[in-house]
């Protein structure tokens, strides 16, 4: 195979900005004022904590405007833009490198509503990538690969891990072979080898999932490291998910493994025996100088923070109640997505 003029780099790397998108409408928002607050509160949660960090640029509605102005630090910066949803890891580029000149690239992959969906609206979200790109002058790579940012995870030196039910699943590529689907992988972000995980958490098959996005399920911290959700109960489904991951990931060798336990809470409605939790602390975004983590204020947050602690020394590690992140479907790393800086 050649060798792509891309790379991808880690997402540890120096940023200059993170992007997100203002939930606007659908089930992202709510039904009620109740269920409106909180979303609206829950990401300006995030954006105003990595803003302590490193700018932020947000993507919104212009009729919601107003409203977001008064949950956001003033240091985040409002754009105005035509969205459907607020996933901003999905329908946002995944930014990369020309090896030569240094200079920053917007991927382009097909957006399809995380499989064509059918409660998924697209429209907007399509165009956001090529928005993007323009909006920063940084010229766009389309790739034929219907994926999305948070079905890969790159360790910027050469491997990205990949879920089966992602890029090979329905309603995205399942007309591809594996090894088509790897290269095209390959020349956008500009890896070499990839590490293909079956398939994910238990949850993220339910109504309003991605079927599987890895960046739940295991993630590089460093070029040699990589840490995996452990559910440790056996009475939850994802611990059969769990000892696959860490079998898949100690075959593929070369790679320190590091267990983060998932959280004890099982199910988030009682009443319903099969409501198991997807909350992982996998689901983290990097940004500079700094970590910000999925909290469920559960006995393992402190756990998880102090592991996170350990595998990215001189970060700070900032927790920020993802519950209700979790009850949308998603997670911090799912709705954030880092801007490299061009070199």
């Amino acid at each position: 195979m050649e060798s792509s003029n891309l790379v991808m780099p880690a997402e540890w790397q120096p940023h200059s900005k993170t992007w997100m998108a203002w939930p606007t409408s659908g089930y992202t928002l709510g039904d009620t004022e109740d269920d409106w607050h909180e979303a609206r509160s829950t990401w300006a949660a995030v954006a105003n904590a990595i803003v302590r960090f490193e700018p932020v640029s947000m993507l919104c509605q212009i009729e919601d405007l107003e409203i977001a102005r008064t949950y956001l630090d003033e240091r985040v910066e409002l754009i105005e833009a035509a969205l459907d949803d607020a996933w901003m890891r999905d329908i946002g580029p995944t930014f990369v490198r020309n090896r030569e000149s240094g200079e920053l690239v917007a991927a382009n992959w097909i957006f399809n509503g995380w499989g064509a969906q059918s409660w998924a609206s697209w429209v907007n979200d399509a165009r956001v990538a090529r928005f993007i790109g323009a909006h920063e002058g940084a010229p766009v790579e389309d790739s034929w690969l219907v994926n999305e940012g948070g079905g890969i995870h790159v360790n910027g030196a050469g491997t990205v891990l990949l879920t089966e039910t992602v890029q090979l699943g329905e309603g995205r590529n399942a007309g591809s072979n594996k090894d088509a689907v790897e290269q095209e992988i390959h020349r956008i972000l500009g890896t070499e080898r990839a590490i293909w995980i079956k398939r994910g958490l238990t949850r993220d098959y339910d109504e309003f999932g991605t079927r599987g996005h890895i960046d739940i399920v295991a993630c590089f911290a460093d070029e040699n490291t990589i840490l995996y959700h452990d559910q440790q109960n056996p009475e939850h489904p994802d611990f059969e998910v769990s000892r696959e991951v860490r079998e898949t990931l100690e075959a593929a060798g070369d790679f320190k493994l590091v267990a983060v336990p998932a959280p004890t809470i099982l199910r988030d409605d009682e009443t319903d025996p099969e409501s198991w939790v997807d909350y992982s602390y996998i689901n983290h975004y990097i940004c500079n100088g700094a970590v910000i983590l999925c909290a469920f204020d559960d006995e393992n947050d402190e756990v998880a923070k102090g592991i996170l602690e350990q595998v990215y020394p001189g970060r700070e590690i900032v927790l920020v109640d993802a519950r209700p992140l979790f009850a949308r479907g998603g997670g911090i790393h799912c709705i954030t997505q880092q801007q490299p800086l061009s070199t």
